[in-house]
């Protein structure tokens, strides 16, 4: 049981006092519990991502959903899914022609892990997507997201692949977790079915590096294939190749 307990955060072997928990095991539940309701409550730090990706030379726009506030946003998922009407016009009005991919940082159920990951992640996967010639659009900053958010801003902008980088909803051992969903084709509409997922990217799970090497395979074969979901399985080798070659 001690060397199960080296090999997973998860609660194993946690001993006992009479017929409850130790006071150890049960205030480290409790800290951990609260970690993750403020990953769900904090707050979207937008000026600071959008200046990080700025100093990688990266435009961005700002757009947000239909849920006006968090207790919206958490109560109606809808809301989440459909750009308020300010937005829309914004995304409209930018539209500059059909473009490859187009990038959208989510706060999701973790701001706090879009706080912590997003601008890292991009600047590790901007590099692997350029080889293979991958136009890029600018990178759209989305407040009270949840992830088919990005099939409308990715129709707008006429973007022939959305990839959604969106915090995770918190675990107790993972409260800053980062999730990226790919999907070919966006649209309103699209389905879990239609998008890959790459998940876990947290400092205990996959780094930015194997992260933006599989998003950035996943992108080049769906965008080759014209498919993401089901039809798209990761054949990437798990491996992140050096920075030069062309992954495949």
């Amino acid at each position: 049981m001690r060397d199960l307990r080296h090999l997973t955060p998860a609660r194993v072997g946690l001993g006992r006092s009479g017929a409850s928990l130790p006071t150890s095991a049960l205030l480290e539940f409790t800290l951990d519990h609260a970690r993750a309701r403020d990953a769900v409550h904090a707050e979207l730090d937008i000026p600071a991502i959008a200046a990080g990706l700025e100093a990688l030379g990266l435009e961005t726009l700002q757009v947000a959903s239909c849920a006006q506030n968090r207790k919206d946003y958490l109560r109606r998922p809808d809301l989440g899914r459909k750009l308020d009407t300010a937005s829309q016009e914004l995304l409209t009005n930018t539209r500059r022609g059909p473009c490859d991919v187009v990038v959208i940082i989510g706060d999701g159920l973790s701001p706090s892990a879009v706080n912590a990951h997003a601008v890292e992640l991009v600047r590790n996967l901007v590099p692997r997507m350029a080889p293979g010639g991958i136009v890029l659009g600018p990178v759209v900053i989305a407040s009270g997201a949840r992830v088919a958010l990005g099939d409308e801003i990715g129709a707008l902008l006429g973007a022939r692949m959305a990839a959604m980088l969106i915090g995770e909803r918190p675990g107790l051992s993972a409260p800053h977790s980062l999730g990226a969903y790919l999907t070919f084709a966006p649209k309103t509409g699209c389905t879990d079915a239609m998008r890959n997922c790459v998940s876990n990217i947290h400092a205990s799970g996959l780094s930015y590096d194997a992260a933006a090497f599989k998003i950035a395979w996943l992108v080049r074969e769906g965008l080759t294939r014209g498919v993401t979901g089901v039809a798209l399985k990761d054949e990437s080798g798990g491996q992140p190749a050096a920075l030069g070659q062309h992954e495949r």
